[in-house]
């Protein structure tokens, strides 16, 4: 059985959130982004296989998840 190449694959995510700044810092050193208007958050992820590719849109949530969780505790009080 002879395994083929797969091709390259290719991810554009678009977001909008009101901390949209702080969201692209959380992603410095994960994917390539533009951040438009202070608002809308644009990532563009390429990997050599889809299967790559799902691992990094894998990796890309769980920092965004984490990041917009983080930035909701901003404004809460525990006592």
């Amino acid at each position: 059985m002879t395994q083929r190449k797969s091709e390259s694959a290719r991810l554009n995510l678009r977001l909008t959130h009101r901390k949209a700044t702080a969201l692209a810092a959380s992603l410095t050193t994960e994917a390539s982004f533009q951040l438009a208007d202070n608002s809308t958050l644009f990532v563009d992820e390429v990997a050599d296989s889809i299967v790559d590719l799902r691992a990094r849109w894998n990796t890309l949530m769980r920092g965004l998840i984490a990041s917009e969780h983080v930035l909701g505790l901003g404004g809460e009080v525990n006592e």
